[in-house]
């Protein structure tokens, strides 16, 4: 915090200097009185002190507030355009300067605002609203003219543009302003707001000098101007005596100020200040002596060293006539270089400014004022609007009158204040006449008089109103730049709102839904598995069935059953019978993998919908094109790169490989050799004939083609065929008796003459019957013992051919569902984290902006209440 100064107000030991014989010489007939004079002074410096402080703790905390919470933005303004009115119509008086607000590190954010101007007195203040809320004040102001006056006479346009915080960058020769636009643009907020910092620093810098020079009771006047303008001879004409070096060219090298001998006891000395040492008139080590009639030596070895000068001059004259021994402060004399000498000295004297009270500028009246002089009149009239200007050399000039026009319209320009104040304040003489002896000059005596009063009875005016006048073109700078940040903020705000209303419900919206989708996507999932499953059961078990009756499995014109060639070509029918129905499993697995492939892709599209229901606008859909075809292929990528083989397929099915199987060829059932291998029970299934007969028929249909022949079959196979001779012989008992018969009959001599004949023409009977029937039976027995293969065991578990593909297709299926469902959880995952990113980022954009907003209000309200209580319209008035 900074530090708040209450001085006591007590009579100053400069009060009791003052002579009313000083004011009486200087003021002629108005007498003033002197108490009153330094009270007033007094009470105009302790609210001038308390401004500085309280502007120093505001730039502060600016500095603070851009650093911590909000990056400071600089404004530009240009002047708005407004359209043009309709012919014929009324044209309106305009109570607000209306300009184009931007901004130099967002070029896209643009918006009309309005300047309004001070209340009466306040004539640097300012206040930036938007057009809206200027439409509104001036709607509310419209119903009645008296109102509109009075709202008009209230509000004075201001500068609109920064006097103090002012960015100067300038690019190319001719330091355009379009190339300092370009530069500025590029540059990133922080970066503009790490140079305003700095331009802050400055102004704080230079703000508590300007305090210690309010505080310091001696006033320093800085004679300056161009070169050979006559300044050093302007000087010697105020001190009554040729001491400071003259000649036709410049020789003034160094700042040379002068003090009244009495602050060195009495002495006229040159003392020459030694570099990096502080100077201390009691410390001869800071400082070399030297005499006054070397004073030209001195300055002449000095040219090059630009050191400090001090010069210590007794004025024998009477206090009413001389300006450093003038009985009411103490005043010193600074003779500076040229301006236009070159830009090192030049810089020097801009840099004095601010330990300046009075500046008195001396024109040439030949040259009137250069570029180097307007540049450094334009710096000074930020702070000094008040400059005592003398154009010397005038006598010299023909025609006075347009000399005297001519510098007064410049002036008029560089200075409006001091035009205003011409007759006190701009002289027209001859500073080498004056200092002829026994000659009357009385334009250098108003001239003189004139300074004298500015300097010493108008000290509020000289001493104070520059220092108000820097403090009030600060104050209008920050409530520039708190006005325009004001309303970037409050643009922020509604656009964090905005968009707060627009994510916020959506994300709302995704959260609730967040369960439903995952429970849609199980269903899916279980759905299309379930489905798949289920329909591959149907089809393989429907084809199973016909091929245990000896029909293809699926009736596709690719797998067709082979004809019968004949009795000769039987080995080769069961075996092409063989293949047919084995192809036809496999053509069964292939149409359950068409179906699940249908199933799936009503799932993935399922999923589509889900996703387009679930996720928000903006967010991008799955790009994954879903290739049916691509389902049950068993190639993998090895981790080398190499591929293989994936078992995955077609593992553990019956011990057979399976359709869909390497390569997606169809390497399955109809390929292997194994299950092709053709044996004699695929001609003749005694087996089932037999439990057909004997036994129970279901397990003939149990039989697997890994059963044997065995003695005790071949016996029971040949008792079997003798039963059949009289077609009554069912069990063991039918066995026993036929055995009984057979024997009784081979015992009669006349039966066993015929025994021979009977059971030769059954034999014949019957095989001729079995060899007609083997284009209808071979395939019913060889697909009973097809489908009785497919289910056997393998290893220690039973895996059935249907459950197995039931269960492939259903995983294959499954897995393509769940990574479909996959990808959407994790695009809705994603779109879900971004969304309450997004209301994070405006909720905490809601909540700067909203304390910037309120922030930079209330800085606007501190630089009213400095302007109220510091008066500093009065000031120097």
């Amino acid at each position: 915090m900074a530090q708040t100064y209450f001085p006591t107000r007590v009579s100053s030991p400069v009060a009791g200097a003052f002579h009313e014989s000083v004011f009486a010489g200087l003021n002629g007939d108005r007498q003033l009185n002197v108490e009153d004079v330094q009270e007033a002074y007094i009470e105009s410096k302790d609210r001038l002190v308390t401004a500085i402080d309280a502007t120093k703790s505001v730039l502060n905390d600016i500095r603070v507030f851009n650093k911590d919470e909000w990056v400071v933005r600089y404004p530009q303004l240009r002047e708005h355009t407004a359209p043009a009115e309709a012919e014929g119509s009324v044209p309106r008086r305009p109570n607000h300067a209306r300009r184009s607000l931007s901004f130099a590190d967002d070029p896209h954010f643009e918006t009309d605002v309005v300047f309004g101007g001070p209340r009466h007195g306040l004539a640097r203040s300012m206040t930036l609203a938007s057009i809206s809320d200027a439409q509104e004040s001036e709607s509310e102001s419209s119903d009645s003219d008296d109102l509109h006056k009075a709202s008009e006479d209230d509000r004075l346009i201001p500068t609109s543009d920064f006097n103090v915080l002012r960015l100067d960058l300038k690019l190319g020769s001719n330091h355009s302003s379009t190339s300092a636009a370009s530069l500025v643009s590029q540059l990133e907020k922080s970066s503009i707001a790490n140079l305003l910092d700095e331009r802050i620093v400055t102004s704080v810098n230079h703000i508590d000098k300007l305090r210690l020079r309010v505080e310091d009771t001696s006033s320093k006047v800085l004679v300056t101007g161009d070169l050979n303008a006559g300044k050093s001879t302007f000087v010697n004409a105020l001190l009554r005596r040729e001491v400071m070096p003259v000649d036709q060219q410049p020789c003034t090298t160094s700042f040379c100020e002068v003090h009244d001998a009495a602050d060195n006891e009495g002495l006229e000395e040159v003392h020459v200040l030694k570099d990096g040492v502080t100077y201390d008139i009691k410390d001869a080590s800071t400082f070399t002596k030297g005499e006054v009639a070397d004073l030209e030596k001195i300055v002449a070895e000095n040219e090059h060293t630009e050191r400090m000068i001090k010069l210590y001059l007794a004025d024998t004259r009477a206090p009413s006539e001389s300006l450093l021994n003038n009985g009411v402060v103490d005043i010193s004399l600074i003779d500076a270089p040229g301006l236009n000498r070159d830009s090192i000295q030049t810089t020097a004297v801009f840099a004095r400014q601010e330990e300046i009270d009075v500046v008195v500028f001396v024109v040439s009246a030949e040259n009137h004022f250069t570029l180097s002089a307007k540049e450094f009149l334009w710096n000074a009239s930020n702070e000094k609007a008040y400059l005592f200007i003398v154009v010397n050399k005038y006598d010299q000039i023909k025609n006075k009158d347009k000399c005297r026009r001519l510098v007064l319209e410049q002036i008029k320009q560089l200075s409006p204040r001091t035009y205003e104040d011409a007759e006190d304040l701009v002289h027209f003489v001859d500073a080498a006449s004056a200092l002829q002896p026994f000659t009357a000059n009385p334009a250098f005596d108003d001239l003189e008089q004139s300074l004298r009063s500015f300097v010493l009875v108008k000290r509020s005016k000289s001493k104070l109103q520059p220092v108000s006048t820097y403090l009030s073109n600060l104050l209008a700078d920050i409530e520039l730049l708190a006005g325009a940040n004001a309303i970037v903020a409050d643009a922020e705000l509604q656009r964090a709102q905005e968009d707060l209303s627009q994510v916020r419900p959506v994300l709302e919206k995704m959260k609730s839904g967040r369960d439903v989708l995952e429970d849609a996507l199980e269903v899916v999932e279980e759905t299309g598995a379930g489905d798949a499953s289920s329909r591959t059961k149907t089809v393989l078990k429907n084809a199973l069935e016909r091929v245990g009756n000896g029909q293809l499995g699926v009736d596709k014109p690719s797998v067709t059953m082979p004809s019968y060639p004949g009795l000769l070509g039987v080995w080769d029918y069961a075996r092409d019978v063989r293949r047919a129905l084995l192809a036809s499993l496999d053509a069964a697995v292939m149409s359950a993998e068409d179906e699940a492939r249908l199933i799936t892709s009503n799932g993935v599209q399922k999923i589509k919908d889900l996703g387009e229901v679930h996720l928000p606008e903006g967010v991008e859909r799955s790009r994954r094109v879903f290739m049916p075809e691509a389902m049950f292929s068993t190639m993998r990528r090895g981790a080398k790169g190499m591929k293989r083989r994936s078992s995955s397929s077609y593992s553990n099915i019956g011990g057979a490989i399976v359709a869909g199987g390497i390569h997606g060829l169809g390497i399955g059932l109809a390929s292997r050799p194994d299950m092709l291998e053709t044996t004699f029970f695929d001609l003749f299934d005694v087996n089932h004939q037999f439990f057909i007969h004997f036994g129970d028929a279901k397990k003939a249909e149990e039989d697997d083609e890994s059963s044997s022949p065995t003695a005790l079959g071949l016996v029971s196979v040949g008792v079997g065929a003798l039963t059949m001779v009289g077609g009554q012989a069912i069990g063991v008992r039918g066995v026993i008796e036929g055995i009984v018969r057979v024997t009784d009959l081979l015992g009669n001599e006349s039966t066993r003459k015929y025994v021979a004949s009977v059971v030769g023409a059954c034999t014949i009977g019957y095989t001729a019957y079995l060899i007609l029937d083997l284009p209808s039976s071979i395939p019913r027995t060889v697909g009973r013992r097809v489908k009785a293969s497919v289910g056997t065991s393998s290893g220690e578990r039973e895996v059935h051919f249907v459950d197995a593909h039931a269960g492939r297709i259903s995983r294959e299926t499954r897995k393509v569902l769940r990574l479909a469902s996959w990808d959407l959880r994790e695009r809705f995952r994603g779109a879900m984290e971004e969304r309450a990113k997004e209301v994070k980022g405006a909720e905490e954009m809601e909540k700067r902006s909203s304390k910037a907003k309120e922030w930079f209000g209330s800085v606007g309200e501190r630089t009213a209440g400095i302007r109220e209580d510091a008066k500093l319209e009065s000031i120097g008035a």
